[in-house]
């Protein structure tokens, strides 16, 4: 299998920030990467128009950030209340997924993406739980959470 070399036009996570240089499989370049615009191939013009644009990348990247510390702060600040049928030993008939409780996020005026909460597993008890929220590749909030009665 031959690798392809890269410059990242955008930071992807679990491959690296804008502006690096990465060797990655030729199927993952041509079907996920270029066709986004998340990458280009290592030539004198990309270097060019990286260049151009780091300045760009960089103030976007310091907003990303202290976007994600002014939610993580407000984050920390709410609880959440899920309501579920359980039985009389407190397991739940079900189970509360990051799917439900991104959705409670958004009802409480936090938009944030499923699958940047961070469960091991589905919650199956009734109780009170502190979910982690990966906001940024480097800033996780951490939701208090609880399951009760419904």
């Amino acid at each position: 299998m031959a690798n392809v070399k890269l410059i990242l036009l955008q930071d992807v996570e679990h491959l690296g920030m804008a502006g690096d240089e990465v060797s990655v499989a030729a199927g993952y370049a041509r079907n996920y990467l270029v066709p986004r615009k998340l990458a280009a191939h290592t030539t004198p013009g990309a270097l060019r128009v990286l260049a151009a644009n780091k300045e760009k990348i960089e103030a976007k990247r310091r907003a990303d950030f202290d976007a994600a510390q002014e939610m993580a702060a407000k984050i920390a600040e709410i609880e959440i209340s899920i309501p579920v049928q359980a039985s009389e030993d407190n397991r739940l008939f079900g189970s509360v997924n990051a799917r439900s409780i991104a959705e409670k996020l958004a009802e409480n005026g936090f938009k944030v993406d499923y699958q940047r909460i961070q469960l091991e597993e589905p919650i199956k008890e009734l109780g009170k739980y502190e979910v982690p929220v990966k906001l940024h590749a480097d800033v996780v909030a951490t939701a208090k959470l609880w399951i009760v009665r419904g």
